[in-house]
């Protein structure tokens, strides 16, 4: 049995519930975010079920360890580093800096295995955390069967509608899409969602429309209902947005940061702007959103991508070969 304890509410969440979908025996153990205010009480999560591997995050690998028991951790994304702090709250700045940093580099040492789902996190992770073991990048995937696009007639549309997707925090960019909104040509309609944390509405513009949140298998057919995918976002470690908009074949203007360079080419599946450049981003929504043959040729190149390099039975077969070799050198 592989046992993978991991906290609710986020996309790693997701990708590892995919894993169980598709590994015989692999088995995620859900927790409540809440826990990690008193990461003790992890210790006990699945403590009495037999396992040979435990597959979870850095941030509290250290409370999942057990003696005997191999354990592969996966850097999702990283934030612990000066950079972030800016756009992290005092608190969250005070605990990252103290108490998750020590827990990280702790669990990082005692790991067997270590794989992040970018070059950019893995890189990343390796030199601010200042360890020599190596990380293997197994890149996210998505389900290309599930994650298709429309099949809809745009011959008709009066507008272009423009997605927002994730928790409308900093990190996320979310302060930014006001002022980009404001920059929008009049046929351009923004959607955004809630996310699982915030629920603050942006404006009463008719034209930026709050979602709410959204739950996760309503996705595709959302993906399907818009042109564009919009991500002024500070950092990401591999977004499942991104990739699940690609595979719907849907151009992406985002940030030209951290990994999203990895998933966007510049100019052929999307664009990649100056983070906080909001005249750029506007304008790169508004070229998209007069160009039709643009549009769907950035989408077809972005489906193609997903289906070369980003599928879901591509990341399970790279998961189950390391957790053969694992468990091969245990014998």
């Amino acid at each position: 049995m592989i046992l993978s304890p991991m906290a609710t509410g986020n996309g790693a969440f997701i990708l590892h519930e995919r894993l169980e979908g598709s590994i015989k025996n692999y088995k995620v153990l859900p927790y409540s975010p809440e826990k990690t205010f008193f990461p003790l009480s992890l210790y006990y999560i699945g403590r009495k079920t037999k396992s040979e591997i435990i597959h979870t995050t850095p941030d509290y690998g250290l409370f999942h360890k057990r003696r005997g028991v191999p354990l592969v951790l996966t850097f999702h994304n990283y934030v612990l580093d000066k950079y972030m702090r800016a756009f992290s709250s005092t608190l969250q700045n005070l605990h990252y800096q103290t108490d998750l940093k020590w827990i990280t580099k702790k669990s990082v040492a005692l790991a067997t295995e270590l794989t992040a789902v970018s070059q950019f996190t893995a890189g990343l992770a390796k030199s601010e955390l200042g360890f020599s073991k190596p990380i293997k990048v197994i890149y996210n995937g998505v389900d290309e069967s599930l994650f298709i696009p429309s099949k809809r007639a745009s011959a008709n549309k009066k507008g272009i509608r423009v997605l927002f997707s994730g928790n409308p925090t900093t990190r996320k960019g979310a302060h930014w899409l006001l002022p980009i909104f404001e920059k929008l040509n009049q046929n351009v309609e923004v959607l955004y969602t809630a996310g699982l944390r915030n629920s603050k509405r942006l404006s009463f513009d008719s034209r930026l429309v709050s979602l709410g949140g959204i739950a996760h298998h309503s996705m595709p057919e959302l993906y399907q209902s818009i042109d564009v995918l919009l991500l002024p976002t500070v950092r990401e470690g591999l977004p499942l947005a991104v990739m699940e908009a690609m595979a719907c074949g849907l151009p992406v203007v985002a940030t030209n940061c951290s990994s999203l360079p990895e998933l966007i080419d510049e100019g052929l599946g999307g664009f990649l702007c100056g983070l906080g450049d909001v005249d750029d981003f506007a304008a790169k929504i508004n070229l998209l959103a007069e160009n039709e043959e643009l549009r769907q040729e950035m989408g077809a190149y972005n489906r193609a991508k997903v289906e070369e390099m980003f599928t879901l039975s591509r990341m399970v077969s790279e998961y189950s070969e390391l957790f053969d070799e694992v468990l091969t050198r245990r014998l």
